[in-house]
């Protein structure tokens, strides 16, 4: 068995409780959500979830079904990392010293990312890419050092003209 991330998305009724119970669910069944996004959709009575999990095609399919079973869960597809548009907000503030802020500034404009405030010690930088480019903007801004951080879990659709 192989183990990786993926993503389950779902659109699921628009009220109190309902992740609650989504997340209940998951911690019954002891799977771990890597990260979750919630918002309304084109239809407010709704919201979309987009949940990271890792694990194995049987955990991928255990989840969908279990999902299903919930009343204010409408609708369930797993996605796959690389067959899906997905992106991640990240909020980092970075160690500033003299002489190292164009070094800093190289790495931001390196993966698209964009300063947002800066003071004589920091540099807040927002990034949204895909999960991996994210990864390896922080391991390379480790370099100067990691004072603070935040990711918003990863949003994704398919590809196409295909829709949940």
């Amino acid at each position: 068995m192989e183990y990786k991330k993926f993503i389950i998305s779902a659109v699921v009724s628009n009220q109190f409780g309902v992740l609650t119970r989504v997340a209940g669910l998951f911690a019954r069944r002891g799977y771990n959500i890597e990260s979750l996004a919630v918002g309304p959709i084109e239809n407010s009575k709704y919201s979309r979830m987009t949940i990271l999990v890792y694990g194995d095609e049987y955990v991928r399919d255990q989840i969908s079904k279990q999902l299903l079973k919930l009343y204010d869960v409408k609708k369930v597809k797993a996605l796959d990392l690389n067959d899906s548009l997905v992106r991640e907000h990240v909020l980092i503030k970075i160690k500033t010293e003299h002489g190292k802020n164009i070094s800093i500034n190289n790495l931001v404009n390196k993966y698209s990312g964009r300063i947002v405030d800066f003071s004589d010690e920091s540099i807040s930088v927002e990034l949204t890419e895909d999960i991996a480019a994210n990864e390896k903007f922080i391991e390379e801004a480790k370099e100067f050092g990691i004072l603070e951080m935040c990711r918003a879990g990863a949003l994704a659709l398919n590809y196409g003209k295909e829709i949940l």
